[in-house]
C-alpha cells in the first residue's frame, strides 16, 4: 500500500515531516551516485577484460554525464503534467537496467549503452531530488533534509570506490555491478511504498529554464560549477592509476585509500554546513582550493604511500562541502524555480564530470596520471582564485 497524501501543488511543503520518503530519496541517490562511481575503482579490470585503454574505459564516464546534461534539462519540461512520484520511480527503473545491462556487457558498445542509461536516470532524479525534498517537508525542516539527502553522496563516495576495488578483485567487476543494481532494486521498492503523489509545480518549460539562467549571477555560478567538477573528476576518474602506476600502491591498498577519501567525504558534508552558516562564499571558495592544492601535493610526493594517503583524506573531506555548498547557493538564488534551478545545477555538474573524464582520458593516454592530476590541480586553484574575485553570493532578488 503506497503513501497517498497528495502535496498540492499549491503548497512548497507540507506540515507534516515525511521522513520516510527523504529516506526515500536518499537511497535513490545512494544508488545513482555509487553507479556513477565504481567505473573509478573498476577502471583497470574494466578496460583488460574489454580490451581497451583505461583512457577509452573512462569515455563511458563522460557518456553517463552527456546523457545526464542532456536528461537535466529536459526533464522537467518533458514530464511537466506527470505525477512527480511515478517520474520518480521510472528512474530507478532505468537505474536497474543500466547496471545489469553493464554486468553482461560483452563489448564496449554495449557497456556504453548501459552507462547511457544510468546517464538519464541520474540526470532525471537529481534534476527532481532537492526540488522534491523541499516538498517533503516543512520549510523549517528543509536544511535538515537536505543534508539526509546529501548523505546519500557521502555514503556512497565510502562504499562504491573502496568497496568496488575490493570486491572487483575478489568476485570480479561485473557482480559489482550487478550488487549495484540489487541497490537500485533496494531503492525502488522503499520508494514505491513511501513517496506520496505530487503534481508538477512550477512553469517547466524551456523558456524558463532560459529565464532562470539568465538571472543575476546564475551565468557565472553555472560556469564556476562546471570548472570545479571538470577539475575534481579528472582527478577522481583516474585515480586509481594514479595510485597503482604512480605512488605504486597495490588493489588492497588502493581500496584502503580511497575509502579514506570516503569517510572523509562524510566527515567533510557536515563541516560544510557550519561553514556555510559562518560564510557561504567562504566555503565555495576554500573547497575547490583545498582541492587543488592536495592534488599539486600528490604530483609532488609521487611514490610516497602515506602522504598521498593523507592527502587523499584532505580532497575527500574538501569535496564533501561542494555539492551542499553549490546546493545551497541555488536554491537561495532561484527558490522559486526549485525544479529549474536544480536542473542547471545537474547539467552544470555533469558536464563538468564529461569534461573532466573526457579530456582526463585524453591527456591521459599521452602523459599518463601524473599529466592528468597535474593539469587538474591547476584548474581547480585556478577555480578558487576566480570564485574568490567573481561570485557574490548574496540571493539573487526575485522581480
Amino acid at each position: 500500500m503506497t503513501n497517498t497524501v497528495n502535496v498540492s501543488p499549491a503548497h512548497q511543503a507540507q506540515e507534516v515531516p515525511a521522513w520516510g520518503a527523504v529516506i526515500a530519496m536518499t537511497l535513490g541517490v545512494f544508488g545513482l551516485v555509487t553507479a556513477e562511481f565504481l567505473p573509478a575503482s573498476l577502471l583497470t579490470p574494466m578496460a583488460f577484460d574489454l580490451s581497451i585503454t583505461e583512457g577509452m574505459a573512462g569515455q563511458a564516464v563522460s557518456a553517463t554525464a552527456i546523457l545526464a546534461v542532456i536528461t537535466s534539462l529536459l526533464t522537467a519540461t518533458l514530464t511537466r503534467r506527470m505525477d512527480r512520484r511515478y517520474v520518480l520511480l521510472g528512474f530507478s527503473v532505468l537505474l536497474i537496467i543500466s547496471n545489469i545491462l553493464v554486468a553482461l556487457a560483452p563489448n564496449f558498445l554495449l557497456l556504453l549503452a548501459g552507462r547511457l542509461l544510468l546517464g538519464i536516470a541520474l540526470g532525471g532524479f537529481w534534476t527532481m531530488a532537492a526540488a522534491t525534498v523541499m516538498r517533503l517537508v516543512p520549510d523549517k525542516s528543509v536544511p535538515r533534509a537536505l543534508a539526509i539527502l546529501f548523505s546519500g553522496v557521502s555514503a556512497a563516495t565510502i562504499f562504491a570506490a573502496p568497496l568496488g576495488s575490493y570486491l572487483g578483485g575478489v568476485i570480479g567487476w561485473r557482480n559489482v555491478f550487478l550488487l549495484a543494481s540489487l541497490l537500485g532494486v533496494l531503492a525502488l521498492f522503499v520508494q514505491f511504498f513511501t513517496l506520496p503523489r505530487m503534481q508538477p509545480q512550477g512553469r517547466a518549460a524551456l523558456r524558463t529554464l532560459i529565464a532562470v539562467m539568465n538571472r543575476p549571477r546564475m551565468k557565472f555560478g553555472l560556469f564556476m560549477l562546471v570548472l570545479i567538477f571538470t577539475g575534481h573528476f579528472a582527478l577522481f576518474t583516474y585515480v586509481r592509476p594514479f595510485l597503482e602506476n604512480v605512488t605504486g600502491v597495490a588493489t588492497a591498498g588502493v581500496s584502503g585509500i580511497l575509502l579514506g577519501f570516503g569517510i572523509a567525504n562524510f566527515i567533510g558534508t557536515h563541516i560544510a554546513g557550519a561553514l556555510i552558516a559562518r560564510s557561504l562564499r567562504l566555503t565555495l571558495t576554500l573547497m575547490p582550493l583545498i582541492i587543488g592544492l592536495a592534488g599539486i601535493g600528490m604530483v609532488s610526493v609521487q611514490g610516497d604511500i602515506a602522504p598521498t594517503a593523507v592527502l587523499v583524506a584532505i580532497w575527500g573531506m574538501a569535496f564533501g562541502g561542494v555539492p551542499v555548498a553549490w546546493s545551497t547557493w541555488i536554491t537561495r538564488s532561484v527558490p522559486d524555480e526549485a525544479e529549474s534551478g536544480g536542473g542547471l545545477l545537474v547539467a552544470a555538474i555533469q558536464v563538468g564530470i564529461g569534461a573532466g573524464a573526457a579530456a582526463g582520458g585524453l591527456v591521459f593516454d599521452v602523459s599518463g596520471a601524473l599529466g592528468v592530476f597535474t593539469i587538474a590541480a591547476i584548474i581547480l586553484l585556478a577555480a578558487a582564485i576566480i570564485v574568490t574575485l567573481g561570485l557574490r553570493s548574496a540571493p539573487v532578488e526575485i522581480k
